[in-house]
């Protein structure tokens, strides 16, 4: 079987299998039963797979591919199994039915992103069956957690089994590679060669607790709210990076778009579905997203918390601290819940010009442009030991696709031909990698 058609199949499996990953070991589906798919996979076709259990259930599987000439740097390319969960009642199919309609694979996973390991498997099995190797060793990870900060997954095995990754120095993973019509017949390629940090946050009041028919002039959860709303209403400053500048100058370019660097966000709200993301870029965010207080209606509790969804920009970590302070004030206590640094490397390279070699192979009308992810991945845990990490799991859209929507969205999906034109991509690229 061709890989452009295995991989339907190979996605379509994935898909089928709940990996839902809640955030709690007792809720979470765990990965095991996705891996053993992978790891029975590769074993078919001569890989020597091995299935790695940080914890009951949260399995990964690393496998190596020998190239031609093993005495080269490795290359990595990682996936993660996990999903975030799904509401059945939202959806207009089934989230774990892996149902084919319109020319999409529908289901949680289809763009996050059992979609790329499905392109990775079709790809490596049809090479195994055919004698090739790819130029140099290629490690394949296919890992637990990253939905949930990735402990039980990349974090462990690079804790706990980095062997399984000497000799590597660049990565590929997600979320890049995808395209972005711009008219005509010019399609932009998004490659990811940043994305902001994790800085998740509790802010912590204290008050003097009481009875709720009393006069309270010391209320924890009316010092919260009001250090809450202080922080979801502010807008951190515009800092052009490196990757964020390059993209923008280029795009503009190319669309013909005015851009002002002092004020970057007009041409940024010029380039169409895209513009959410590219926004996101721009600046430091924090976004409050729980809060936590009380245990009886008439009872003034004398503690109150609230979690902080806080992004920020490659360097920025420790200006953006002292910012968050200023702003929620001297009284409110600051706790890091999980904290990965923001990544940047530069578009440049042997293994930028493969990417963008085997895209225009593809499309004709491709422009692989640099970008930065206002998410976070596994690569956080790669870089770790000195890889150079990219996003690049190669899809072509309908022009029409609100693709960023579907990440984490409901009716996620992937067009078949995009998976199609996923594989061959990956072929090529790993042909001149």
């Amino acid at each position: 079987m061709e890989a452009t058609d295995e991989v339907i199949d190979i996605c379509r499996d994935l898909l089928r299998i709940d990996t839902t990953n809640t955030g709690d070991l007792d809720t979470s589906a765990g990965e095991r039963v996705a891996a053993e798919y992978v790891a029975e996979k590769l074993a078919e076709v001569g890989f020597q797979p091995e299935i790695l259990e940080s914890a009951p259930g949260r399995a990964s599987v690393v496998a190596r591919f020998e190239g031609e000439d093993p005495s080269r740097d490795a290359l990595l390319i990682h996936g993660h199994l996990d999903v975030v969960p799904a509401d059945a009642s939202e959806w207009s199919v089934h989230p774990f039915a892996g149902e084919l309609k319109d020319g999409y694979l529908w289901g949680r996973g289809a763009v996050d992103m059992k979609d790329f390991d499905a392109m990775v498997l079709a790809l490596v099995r049809r090479m195994k069956r055919e004698g090739r190797k790819p130029p140099r060793d290629v490690v394949l990870a296919f890992v637990a957690d990253e939905e949930a900060g990735s402990t039980y997954g990349a974090q462990y095995l690079v804790d706990q089994h980095r062997a399984h990754f000497d000799g590597v120095t660049e990565a590929i993973g997600e979320v890049g590679g995808f395209s972005v019509s711009i008219g005509g017949d010019q399609r932009l390629y998004l490659i990811e060669t940043a994305q902001k940090g994790i800085d998740w946050l509790r802010l912590h009041a204290k008050g003097r607790p009481g009875h709720g028919s009393m006069i309270n002039d010391d209320n924890a959860v009316t010092a919260l709210a009001e250090a809450v709303a202080r922080v979801g209403r502010h807008r951190f400053p515009v800092v052009l990076t490196p990757t964020v500048r390059d993209f923008l100058q280029q795009v503009s370019q190319i669309l013909g778009i005015e851009l002002d660097l002092d004020d970057p966000e007009a041409a940024v709200g010029k380039i169409g579905p895209i513009a959410m993301i590219i926004g996101a870029t721009l600046r430091n965010t924090a976004n409050p997203t729980r809060l936590a207080a009380g245990y009886k209606d008439n009872v003034i509790p004398g503690r109150a918390s609230a979690t902080i969804d806080c992004r920020t920009l490659p360097g920025q970590s420790e200006i953006f601290e002292e910012e968050l302070r200023g702003i929620v004030g001297p009284d409110i206590e600051l706790e890091y819940v999980h904290r990965q640094p923001a990544l940047e490397t530069t578009f440049d390279g042997a293994l930028v010009e493969a990417m963008s070699a085997a895209l225009r192979a593809e499309d004709p009308g491709a422009v692989p442009v640099p970008y930065m992810l206002s998410g976070g991945t596994d690569a956080k845990q790669f870089t770790r030991l000195g890889i150079r990490c990219f996003g690049f799991s190669p899809v072509r859209l309908p022009a029409d696709l609100n693709f960023g929507a579907l990440f984490h969205g409901i009716d996620e999906r992937v067009p078949v031909e995009g998976l199609q034109f996923g594989v061959r991509v990956l072929d090529r690229f790993l042909q001149q990698s």
